[in-house]
């Protein structure tokens, strides 16, 4: 969810409506690993915040992640060297970003997806709650999606599919990051990454 016009303009490699962005991130892998490391079934979130285009001219871009408490050491290792930036596609997100991390941490993650993409959500108990629904209206074919590919921001990556959708609840109060809005875009994008061998 990010605190933008629909749809958000970040995935379009521009600044956002107001200037500044602010917004949860949530990474649900449904089938990978990192060497001989498992990864299937984790989530990952990621708390972030800036001012300005991200992709060129920004300040003031913090961020604080939260990696699945269900991880056993080994994938907890794997999960912080890819989300880092230290290990595959993530990398150019952290570098292009330079985001400063405010904290980082290991919680319970809930996250729900639609086979349909109808609706997601994801939630880490006090700290925050995302659900959203996707777009659709008078000329969108019964269970069509509003669907994009080869945006020129994508978060994860080049070659994604994005389903545009609305907040229907989005707030968070972790790591000094705190909101409670609605109405905002939403979107949840394919991601397929592989890294060096």
């Amino acid at each position: 969810m990010c605190k933008c016009s629909i749809p958000c303009l970040f995935s379009f490699a521009q600044p956002p409506t107001t200037g500044h962005c602010e917004g949860i991130l949530v990474w649900h892998i449904r089938e990978g690993s990192y060497g001989d490391v498992r990864l299937d079934g984790l989530n990952m979130v990621m708390l972030g915040s800036f001012v300005g285009n991200v992709w060129a001219e920004h300040s003031d871009a913090y961020a604080a992640f939260i990696f699945d408490e269900r991880a056993d050491d080994g994938q907890r290792q794997a999960l912080q060297m890819i989300f880092s930036g230290q290990a595959g596609w993530p990398e150019q997100l952290v570098t292009m970003g330079a985001f400063e991390v405010r904290g980082m941490d290991f919680a319970p993650i809930e996250v729900e997806i639609d086979e349909d993409l109808a609706t997601w959500r994801a939630s880490v108990p006090g700290r925050l709650e995302a659900r959203a629904e996707a777009l659709t209206g008078p000329t969108t074919p019964d269970g069509a999606r509003v669907q994009s590919t080869n945006l020129p921001g994508c978060e994860t990556g080049p070659g994604q599919l994005a389903t545009w959708g609305r907040a229907i609840t989005d707030q968070a109060d972790a790591f000094g990051f705190a909101w409670n809005r609605t109405g905002q875009s939403s979107k949840t994008i394919t991601f397929d990454w592989s890294g060096p061998n």
